[in-house]
């Protein structure tokens, strides 16, 4: 279990109210805080810690508990609420835009985006941050990348288009074999029929993306947001003025890249020469 380290209220909230559940669970059992423990290979600090919402109850626990309990799947239902909640806000509110999008447009110039990272590439980028993360930290941040691309499989599923520098995909973070399954797996996604990656090359004299990576998601409301990441700042943009700026950027991006299918057969080189 990890302690809470809510860095919103909202997190915190969700910790609390699922610490209340337990607490509920336990006592109509008749169990003290030391016997729930006990049953289910925790301590009473632990059980208590979890009981107030300082810790973040880990899906053992939930499990343990449940089945102790008699609860009958209520708290084992809860796992998912408490895996969000340990996430970083910033994480949490991309993920809810990202549900909402129809449309996702993003051209990434240093790293292979987020959506499109394998587990391996993602835990090797968290673990050359500096200063450097703890391993339990590396690992909370690299659930939430991942948890996010469930959006790939969401129906009816959204449209992506992405456009990765050339230098993204030679760069061998992690390694040799980090990034080979890293380019199998864009290509896999890059295959999909929603779904389009394109590849900007180096040897391009004209280039509307020197100014950094940027997003777009087009909503189902009919609204359009941007959003920026680079270094510790996490942005979200609405103002139509600054969103029409990235959207005219994008356009000329993607028009400079590489097609779409020559963009795949790009990979697969790079892939061979890897």
């Amino acid at each position: 279990m990890e302690p809470c380290g809510a860095d919103d209220e909202e997190s915190a909230a969700v910790l609390r109210m699922v610490g209340r559940v337990i607490k509920t669970c336990r006592e109509r059992k008749g169990y003290t805080q030391a016997e729930l423990g006990t049953a289910i290979g925790y301590s009473e600090e632990q059980v208590s810690s979890v009981e107030r919402g300082r810790r973040a109850p880990s899906a053992t626990f939930l499990e343990a508990a449940d089945r102790v309990l008699d609860a009958g799947g209520l708290l084992v239902g809860l796992t998912r609420d408490v895996e969000q909640a340990r996430y970083p806000k910033k994480v949490r509110d991309l993920a809810k835009l990202e549900g909402e999008a129809v449309e996702l447009c993003a051209y990434a110039n240093s790293v292979v985006h987020g959506l499109l990272q394998t587990p391996e590439y993602a835990r090797a980028l968290y673990g050359m941050r500096r200063p450097p993360f703890a391993e339990d930290e590396v690992e909370r941040l690299v659930a939430a990348r991942l948890a996010r691309q469930e959006i790939f499989d969401r129906q009816p599923a959204p449209v992506f288009s992405f456009v990765q520098e050339e230098a993204t995909l030679r760069r061998p973070l992690g390694g040799r074999m980090v990034m080979r399954e890293q380019l199998e797996r864009l290509l896999e996604i890059g295959r999909r029929r929603n779904v389009e990656i394109q590849v900007m090359p180096m040897d391009r004299e004209d280039h509307a993306g020197l100014a950094g990576s940027l997003q777009l998601l087009r909503l189902k409301k009919g609204d359009t947001v941007g959003h920026n990441e680079v270094q510790l700042t996490s942005r979200l943009i609405s103002h139509p003025k600054e969103v029409q700026i990235h959207e005219i950027r994008y356009g000329i991006i993607r028009a400079q890249a590489l097609a779409p299918r020559e963009s795949l057969a790009f990979i697969e080189r790079v892939l061979g020469e890897t």
